[in-house]
């Protein structure tokens, strides 16, 4: 590979994206870079994949993990070197576990590391599981933390919600609308201008409730995992769980930020 490579960074806080997109153009690489995860972004990213992936750990690194993750279990992604950089050593030790056969390295090692991972590519790269499978086999109330007993707020439910949801444990109440003694609070978004203009006043859910935002599957509607999470983290709100709710539905936790 040649000094100049195509190279897509991930990091999720754009003022400091810079600290490493510099020494990667210093070194003749170019750099794409989104500060927003807008629809579309990973379609584009499978259309047109980059020469490699540098993912930053050194900011929420379960979300380096799960790009990581999904990269890896599309094909057109799936052999394209991945290089994490920065990190938490007990963090990026528990993302080692997870994909061994990635390059791991610091910020002044960076450029190493990637000419080296353009230079021995993944000939047959671990795919692992995706986060959804690893959820497949619970309940959709176990999935989504409903217990017995609890009242459950329901924003913008569809129609078949009911069987959305599955059966549930005794003595679960279904509150349309939600209110301030729902445990769980499930937001059914199908419009990303819906999405924006309602998270302000959602935020607030997330302090006395498990929020849950859920979207359909398959992108049509033009909501995506990335799109939900770079929406809802600019008004506070960060996600800590994801899950598959059934072949139509996929679901995100989110809780307010601390200060």
């Amino acid at each position: 590979m040649a000094a100049m490579a195509r190279v897509r960074l991930f990091h999720w806080k754009a003022p400091e994206a810079e600290r490493f997109m510099g020494p990667l153009r210093a070194a003749g690489h170019q750099v794409d870079y989104d500060e927003k995860a807008a629809p579309g972004l990973l379609s584009k990213i499978r259309a047109a994949p980059p020469h490699a992936f540098v993912i930053s750990l050194a900011r929420l690194p379960s979300h380096g993990r799960e790009v990581a993750t999904f990269l890896r279990g599309a094909k057109a992604t799936r052999h394209i070197p991945i290089v994490f950089v920065a990190g938490q050593p007990e963090k990026v030790d528990a993302i080692r576990r997870h994909i061994p056969d990635a390059a791991y390295t610091s910020l002044q090692g960076l450029d190493a590391a990637l000419r080296k991972a353009l230079a021995h590519p993944p000939a047959a790269p671990m795919v692992p599981p995706q986060m959804m499978e690893r959820y497949r086999a619970r309940t959709t109330a176990q999935k989504l933390g409903i217990a017995k007993g609890a009242a459950v707020g329901l924003l913008n439910p569809p129609r078949d919600y009911e069987s959305v949801l599955g059966p549930l444990p005794e003595g679960v109440s279904l509150v349309e609308g939600g209110s301030r003694n729902c445990s769980v609070t499930l937001w059914f978004v199908t419009d990303p201008g819906i999405l924006r203009s309602g998270l302000p006043r959602t935020r607030g859910l997330a302090a006395r409730s498990k929020l849950w935002i859920l979207w359909p599957k398959g992108g049509e509607t033009g909501i995506t995992q990335p799109y939900i999470r770079e929406t809802a983290n600019s008004v506070g709100l960060v996600d800590y769980k994801i899950c598959s709710v059934n072949d139509r539905w996929s679901a995100m936790a989110f809780a307010r930020r601390k200060a």
